[in-house]
């Protein structure tokens, strides 16, 4: 695992965080909901984890910017360091009863992400990573999967949520994808499925329309695992792009190129 100061901050706010999402969970009727939007919810459980998140990270780093999915963008005295968080990542899974759920916390520092944690509470999986020390998952060194054809590979992919993003495109790329693939899944949370990735559980992502808060953390981790994460479309910048497709050297770049064939 990684030692430093850095990680430690981190992981000491995530399972502060995760605290209250596991007690929230286990009463899941008695949430209190609310819409922001067509197919998109936001909890309580949601504001509370944020509002931990937000306390401990300005706690240790006082200085450093937030970008969190319900607070929006938060300024700091210190402009080369901006924190990505996303308190509940799979909201929907969450509100449904669907134990498949994180918290997702991205540093980055003058424009790279240089570190990464995701926890998933249900599971007790800790995921981290330092940029140039590697990804971990609880004790566990990471490496990409190494399957070299994409017929055998398992693929992840995120849909848009309802009046967002291109559903159509979606679904030609989904109908290309599947014609190459071992299998695809969808399973709700961007994040974990970066992680997925990163561990070796799925060899090949892609979303479009996500945010930074729902990929800062998991794109360390795959490319401190040996892999590759550009945009959708194979450009350099996932998160300026609003679009990632990851994997290992070889099946993401077979991947990027189904995708640039779909087009708009």
């Amino acid at each position: 695992m990684i030692v430093s100061p850095l990680m430690t901050v981190m992981v000491d706010a995530v399972r502060k965080a995760a605290r209250g999402l596991k007690r929230d969970f286990g009463e899941i009727e008695n949430l209190q909901v609310s819409r922001k939007g067509p197919g998109d919810f936001v909890t309580a459980a949601d504001r509370k984890a944020e509002a931990t998140l937000r306390e401990a990270l300005m706690k240790a780093r006082p200085g450093y910017g937030l970008i969190m999915e319900e607070s929006g963008i938060i300024e700091g005295q210190d402009k080369t360091h901006t924190w990505h968080v996303d308190p509940l990542d799979g909201t929907t899974n969450f509100l449904h009863g669907v134990p498949h759920f994180c918290i997702s916390v991205g540093l980055e520092r003058e424009g790279t992400i240089v570190a990464a944690v995701i926890y998933e509470p249900i599971k007790d999986e800790l995921y981290i990573a330092e940029r140039g020390k590697g990804a971990f998952l609880n004790n566990k060194r990471l490496r990409v999967a190494g399957r070299q054809d994409l017929a055998d590979s398992l693929a992840l992919y995120g849909s848009p949520y309802l009046g967002r993003g291109s559903h159509p495109r979606l679904l030609k790329e989904l109908a290309a994808v599947m014609a190459v693939t071992g299998g695809v899944r969808q399973t709700g949370s961007a994040a974990l499925d970066l992680a997925a990735v990163a561990c070796g559980r799925a060899d090949v992502y892609w979303e479009r329309d996500i945010k930074t808060w729902d990929m800062a953390a998991g794109l360390l981790l795959v490319r401190e695992a040996g892999g590759f994460a550009t945009s959708a479309d194979g450009g350099a910048d996932p998160m300026s792009a609003g679009s990632v497709a990851c994997g290992n050297e070889v099946l993401q770049r077979e991947l990027v190129a189904i995708l640039r064939k779909i087009g708009g």
